[in-house]
């Protein structure tokens, strides 16, 4: 693939999923992310289930090198502070305060690497009335208003994967290159930062624009309910899911489909409002007809008719699936000595290109070596990288 970040090093002393997240993303474009980790003990995402290379670990990982540092020595602070200066990205999820215990906060970075890129992870940001307390996943999907309108209040369950790390990281690695793309142009570094809550909070605009807009308090069923989506039980106890939307001819395939014509010609259903106000009822008559019938008949008459469906898959059944497989979704993991032997691929592609493979993650202190001789001057052993410009390579806009 493309690299389109080749030449960009980023220092990521990051744990569990929102610092490495972000730290993934921009490896998977091609960054040289050197990942720092306490000797012996590394990212507690390492041991979260068996030994110490977790599945966990290795997913948000992959593409990066690792490196040992003790930052209570007097030694491996002057090599963390010699990465800084070579650094263009710095990126942290520590609680608020810890970094400046540790001299790693954005003043003493700035002051070593001006045009350091910053970029803070944290639960509830760095000030405010919660600044104090532990913030994980499930706490953020309740906090942010997310949860209220993704989970059926008659029966309540968190989302999973790990929704709102995964999203703050995606947005960390925003930030952090929109930041890189205004450097070129002043030659300054930033300080970004980001919350889990206001990235769950931003993720969530939709409905909170309509709460603004109208009113209303979102609910978990109005999105289904507005855009006529379902998940549907078939007879061999499969499920099948179904976006009518707004675009009526949908509703009409799905009757040809199903052979529905009795629930086309019921006056509850004879307008797409009627099936709004009466989604509930609607839901319970789809599921008798598709209870009549196995999973793969159903998708074969769905698959005849223009209509936006497809099966629920699992986790196999997704990996195996003819448009994932077409797209090369799966890839071989390279350099690995264990763990898993196929990852998903970044989701991109530049110029028809898309990566054909990804790196495995790095055992702990796998690169410690290398990086320090680097760092000592032995030529070769950094990855290629774009020299910083004298000047900024564009000029502001009057």
């Amino acid at each position: 693939m493309a690299d389109i970040l080749k030449g960009i090093r980023v220092v990521e002393q990051g744990t569990f999923i929102t610092g490495p997240c972000a730290g993934m993303m921009l490896a998977d474009m091609g960054a040289d992310v050197i990942k720092l980790e306490t000797p012996g003990k590394g990212d507690p995402y390492r041991s979260f289930r068996n030994g110490f290379y977790s599945a966990h670990f290795q997913a948000y990982n992959r593409n990066k090198r690792s490196l040992t540092l003790n930052l209570k020595d007097d030694e491996d602070r002057s090599v963390f502070r010699d990465l800084i200066a070579q650094a263009d990205v710095y990126i942290q999820n520590f609680r608020p305060g810890a970094a400046a215990r540790m001299s790693a906060d954005w003043e003493t970075l700035r002051a070593i690497n001006p045009r350091l890129i910053y970029c803070s992870i944290s639960g509830f940001g760095q000030t405010g009335p919660y600044v104090a307390r532990p913030s994980y996943d499930s706490v953020t999907q309740a906090l942010s208003g997310f949860l209220g309108v993704a989970t059926d209040p008659a029966n309540p369950r968190l989302l999973g994967p790990a929704m709102a790390d995964s999203i703050t990281g995606l947005y960390a690695a925003m930030g952090i290159m929109g930041a890189l793309v205004e450097r070129g142009r002043t030659g300054e570094g930033r300080h970004v930062e980001v919350s889990m809550l206001e990235a769950m909070m931003h993720f969530a605009v939709e409905p909170f624009t309509g709460f603004f807009a109208l009113g209303d308090v979102p609910t978990a069923l109005d999105r289904p309910r507005l855009a006529q989506a379902f998940i549907l039980r078939t007879g061999d106890d499969r499920l099948i899911g179904i976006h009518l939307s707004s675009i009526e001819k949908f509703w009409d395939n799905l009757v040809t489909a199903i052979d529905g014509q009795d629930l086309a010609a019921d006056p509850r259903f004879a307008q797409r409002q009627g099936r709004i106000d009466n989604y509930p009822v609607l839901l319970d008559a789809l599921n008798a007809i598709f209870a009549t019938r196995p999973r793969a008949e159903w998708l074969a008459r769905l698959a005849e008719h223009d209509l936006p469906f497809a099966p629920v898959n699992d986790i196999p059944e997704a990996a195996s699936d003819p448009q994932a497989e077409h797209l090369g979704v799966v890839v071989p993991v390279t350099d690995r000595t264990e763990g898993a032997q196929q990852a998903i691929r970044p989701a991109f592609t530049v110029d028809g290109q898309r990566a054909t493979s990804v790196r495995a993650a790095p055992l702990i202190g796998e690169h410690d070596e290398a990086i320090r001789a680097a760092l000592k001057g032995t030529p070769g052993l950094w990855p290629e990288r774009a020299p910083a410009p004298s000047a900024p390579l564009y000029e502001a806009a009057e």
